[in-house]
């Protein structure tokens, strides 16, 4: 048996064969996999995508600066709504003399409104007028856009009345809240079913 030499077995580097190799690949396995994510429980007001908690009569959420873009384009509030909400409260409004439109105001809305001084003045005067509701709110500290954000997010009922890009944008993650602003003299809004804005003068 002199003459016969034993082969040596020659472990590459990343031979799979190798304990450690193995966990390595596992764990590249286990990552590849698909992650489960768990997604927002959604309100059972929502059905193919249309909310039916809207009303009429509408519930409208009014931010500090659409009052203040209302006050600078000198449009009526309360009648802008009534416009651009028309078209959806006319079947059941014909002949009933009931508010077609709530225009609310929390809290922190009205807050930032009497922090500003001066320069809505106007629109203070505005929001103070006794067809607005007050909304009380519990919390102390917050801004008036994460207000109106978690208000949207607990109560689907809502329709946010706003001109602040930021708030658009952070409401348009939210499923079924329309979102009023106010384009070329008019009030108009999106995320409604069948929604072409208000009648132009």
């Amino acid at each position: 048996m002199e003459g016969i030499e034993v082969p040596w077995r020659i472990f590459i580097r990343n031979d799979f064969r190798k304990e450690e190799n193995r966990i390595i690949r596992k764990k590249k396995e286990d990552e590849q996999e698909l992650k489960i994510k768990q997604a927002p429980k959604i309100s059972s007001a929502m059905f193919l995508k249309f909310n039916n908690q809207l009303g009429p009569p509408f519930h409208v959420l009014v931010d500090t600066n659409f009052v203040n873009f209302a006050v600078k384009n000198r449009l009526d509030v309360i009648q802008g709504f009534r416009d651009c909400l028309y078209s959806f409260d006319l079947i059941y409004y014909t002949l009933l003399y009931i508010k077609s439109s709530i225009p609310y105001i929390t809290d922190c809305v009205m807050g930032e409104l009497e922090k500003a001084g001066r320069r809505f003045k106007i629109a203070l005067k505005v929001i103070k007028d006794n067809r607005f509701q007050r909304l009380k709110c519990d919390h102390k500290g917050i801004y008036a856009d994460d207000c109106l954000v978690q208000r949207v997010t607990q109560h689907k009922c809502y329709i946010v009345a706003t001109c602040d890009r930021d708030l658009k944008r952070r409401i348009r993650k939210i499923p079924g809240v329309p979102i009023m602003y106010i384009l070329g003299h008019r009030f108009s809004i999106e995320r409604m079913p069948d929604a072409y804005g208000a009648p132009q003068n």
